[in-house]
């Protein structure tokens, strides 16, 4: 009777036994830093420190997990309209093949706010160069994507998105686009979001004439952060249709500097199927540049 007790009991002694004062404090640093990472390496090796404890140390980090949630979600619960958006701004140089052959800048500015149910993205972006008083390159890009979350992975997008470059053979673009979107991989450090719907294009060209033609969308976006200053990323978007269809792809290369700061290196390729006569079908742009994120 006695030994059924003392086998009954001993989880819960297990359970209740005191971490070393070391290895709490380890523990409670990693927990102050707020980088779930830090917390799973240093419990890892706690528990293996202290393997009497390690009941004792799944507790305290499953407590924290919770009270962080906690405080997340209570804070996107009561964030205003203006809170809770992030960003980054960025400024360089890049050089073009295809259509163009320059050396000249760019900007680009990122906003996103994420809360319980919604998701919103923001893309603003412009390429110009001017020599002799002639443009060369003259690319301007604005897009908006609401995305709204049904469960953990997930959602319905909507995209609206207005393009224009000469340069490609068109003066103006708008694209709008509904459909589903999906989180294929969602964990610390990586993630890839998929995205597919039907969509609707207007077009003027640079040669007078204009197209307007449904069309299908597929969009996929990779982030993955390799270390806790460089990443890499690939946003790439298809638009298909009976006459021209449009491919682009961004891969970029992130390195933080001081602070906030970053440089940031990145290929774009722009396929047209069908582009005017006179132009060709595929552009590219390599820039480098300073990126700062608020």
């Amino acid at each position: 009777m006695r030994l059924r007790l003392a086998l009954l009991a001993a989880p819960l002694l297990l359970a209740n036994a005191e971490v070393p004062p070391p290895v709490k404090a380890m523990l409670d640093a990693a927990m102050a830093s707020g980088n779930e990472a830090e917390v799973a390496t240093v419990a890892k090796y706690a528990r293996a420190a202290a393997p009497e404890t390690a009941d004792a140390i799944a507790a305290s980090v499953d407590a924290w997990r919770k009270e962080r949630a906690a405080k997340r979600e209570a804070a996107l619960r009561e964030a205003g309209p203006l809170d809770l958006w992030h960003g980054r701004a960025e400024l360089g140089g890049y050089l073009t093949t295809g259509n163009t052959h320059d050396i000249g800048v760019s900007g680009a500015v990122d906003l996103s706010r994420e809360t319980l149910r919604w998701r919103h993205k923001i893309h603003l972006a412009a390429d110009y160069k001017e020599s002799a008083g002639i443009v060369s390159r003259e690319h301007y890009l604005a897009g908006y994507e609401p995305n709204f979350k049904f469960s953990p992975r997930g959602y319905v997008y909507g995209a609206a998105q207005y393009e224009s470059d000469r340069f490609l053979g068109y003066t103006s673009r708008y694209s709008a686009s509904l459909g589903a979107g999906y989180s294929a991989i969602k964990q610390p450090g990586v993630t890839l979001d998929l995205e597919l719907g039907p969509a609707y294009r207007d077009t003027a060209f640079t040669d007078g004439t204009t197209e307007s033609s449904v069309a299908a969308r597929g969009s996929l976006d990779f982030d993955w952060k390799l270390t806790r200053a460089v990443s890499v990323s690939q946003a790439a978007s298809a638009y298909v249709q009976h006459f021209n269809s449009t491919v682009s792809s961004t891969t970029a290369l992130n390195a933080k500097l001081i602070g906030p700061l970053a440089a940031r290196f990145s290929y774009v390729v722009q396929y047209e199927s069908m582009p005017p006569l006179g132009r060709v079908g595929t552009d590219t742009t390599s820039r480098a540049s300073l990126a700062y994120s608020f």
